[in-house]
């Protein structure tokens, strides 16, 4: 179950943030995969957290 969980994020950052892309560097990759990363925590909001950011969540409970 967790590896699934893992595989479905790596798609997510790979479909909907264009990580699966050829980078110039490693530098412009990891610029590129914190961007998404942040994006993915703090801006897109998330169904199965009802509409909420992870970000938002983990606030709350924290």
């Amino acid at each position: 179950y967790e590896n699934a969980i893992a595989e479905r994020v790596n798609g997510i950052l790979k479909d909907e943030f264009y990580l699966d892309q050829t980078f110039d560097s490693v530098q412009h990759a990891k610029r590129a995969t914190k961007s998404a990363i942040n994006l993915y925590n703090q801006i897109r909001l998330h169904v199965s957290l009802d509409y909420k950011t992870p970000n938002m969540v983990y606030l709350k409970t924290a």
